[in-house]
């Protein structure tokens, strides 16, 4: 069965590149028929919130991106355990001594020397007698994994085939002094005991991928398919790293983004495939190909899901948004109209308030110096209201004829006078909702 997961750290709100991940591995998973997990990494006491992990919850389930079953790998430590313990007993962990600094000067010293800066195995020269004189001086050291420095080759479902020389690679650390296990233990021991059949990341994940195959093949595992997305960046090619608080799932919820418009173009965002706004996430399965992704940087432009969620509220019925039409004071019996009239003319829900206040608080008019006294002509030819469809049209046609006026010269002022807006919705839906008009002063 094709099982897939996504592993976010509970240290803050998941973000747009984030995201991405949870979807394409979500799309995966719904698209077979399979099984998509949902793996708290928790294993740093000490950055790990409840609060993140429940947050990340609300944002997905927001999104309708549900999952299968949750795990929380601060659960699991003692399997991180005993996989640690069987690659010590296979001669493929060893603990290493050195200090930061001591890492950054052999670093140094091999780049200045044209070679590459691989961590030079030292700690297995160690005598135990020496590892005990360290241990006594400095405290335990990290656990690091002993590659074959043979090449390690796969077939990336984007990348394509993807062949690293272990030798070019630093042993990685997998358990830190303090005794934390890090991700990349974790994660090869829960992808293998939880039979994780397609791993989608990524790409600054590539290298990581090479060493945790031959984890994999370690400890027995069947290793997944890999895949490895781009990157996002901003529209002008920059980095995101400085936005990703704004980016946050949470703080695009906040501004209005629909899960929709969100989800459609995460679904097709660097790849061959224009972007389709669909009505679910069940809807984006189908068409969903890891194949026309491609490997170069994207970009991503949050400006992008205004006119998406715009085109969402524009098919969006009153029994949806209907609570949020209360919130802001819209009569139930005025919600129909009043939502028929608007719902083309916003791209969040929030500027539902402002046409709401508009609507009953009469809006500031904007006339023009040289339209004054035709303003006041015309307002004077306004009955009184309840209006009804047939107002607009009816008065603007004896505007036309005791004026002169017609086209743009007629229609445009009154719309200004009446909205304080040049463009908006058919003035024959708005002047029956309209309860205050300033311009008649």
């Amino acid at each position: 069965m094709t099982t897939t997961r996504f592993a976010p750290s509970p240290t803050g709100h998941i973000h747009v590149g984030n995201l991405r991940t949870a979807l394409f591995n979500w799309l995966i998973a719904r698209k077979a028929g399979g099984t998509f997990i949902l793996r708290i990494d928790d294993t740093d006491p000490e950055r790990s919130k409840e609060e993140y992990v429940d947050a990340i919850k609300e944002d997905l389930e927001w999104l309708g991106l549900t999952w299968d079953r949750v795990e929380r790998q601060s659960l699991r430590l003692d399997r991180y355990a005993e996989a640690a313990e069987k690659l010590r007993g296979m001669g493929r962990f060893y603990e290493a001594f050195e200090t930061p600094t001591e890492l950054d000067l052999k670093r140094k010293k091999q780049l200045n020397m044209g070679r590459p800066p691989v961590y030079d195995r030292a700690a297995l020269t160690l005598s135990e007698a020496e590892k005990e004189k360290l241990r006594a001086e400095r405290g335990d050291g990290v656990w690091r994994f002993k590659l074959k420095q043979e090449r390690i080759e796969w077939a990336d479902g984007i990348l394509g085939p993807i062949s690293i020389d272990a030798a070019s690679v630093s042993d990685p650390v997998l358990i830190r002094a303090d005794g934390q296990v890090l991700y990349t233990l974790a994660s090869v021991v829960d992808d293998t005991e939880m039979g994780v059949t397609h791993v989608v990341r990524g790409s600054d994940h590539v290298t990581n991928t090479a060493t945790q195959i031959q984890m994999i093949e370690a400890l027995d595992g069947t290793v997944p398919a890999f895949a490895h997305h781009s990157l996002l960046t901003g529209p002008a090619g920059e980095a995101l790293s400085k936005r990703l608080g704004v980016l946050s799932i949470r703080q695009l919820r906040e501004r209005g983004v629909a899960p929709m418009a969100l989800l459609s173009l995460m679904a097709r965002l660097g790849s061959s495939q224009p972007v389709e706004l669909k009505d679910s996430p069940e809807d984006l399965v189908e068409g969903f190909d890891l194949s026309t992704f491609g490997s170069a940087p994207t970009k991503f432009d949050e400006q992008d899901l205004f006119p998406l969620t715009a085109r969402v509220l524009q098919a969006t019925p009153l029994a949806k948004v209907a609570v949020k039409l209360k919130e802001v004071g819209v009569p139930d019996e005025e919600a129909e109209r009043f939502w028929l009239v608007v719902r083309d003319n916003i791209s969040t829900m929030d500027e539902v308030a402002a046409w709401w206040r508009m609507f009953t608080d009469g809006a500031e008019p904007v006339i023009e110096d040289e339209d004054r006294e035709f303003i006041a002509e015309a307002l004077a030819l306004l009955p009184e209201g309840p209006h009804d469809g047939e107002t607009w049209g009816k008065w603007t046609a004896e505007v036309k004829e005791k004026t002169g006026r017609k086209g743009k010269g007629l229609f445009m002022p009154l719309r200004k006078a009446l909205t304080g807006q040049a463009h908006g919705p058919d003035m024959s839906q708005v002047l029956p909702l309209l309860r205050v008009i300033k311009a008649r002063g």
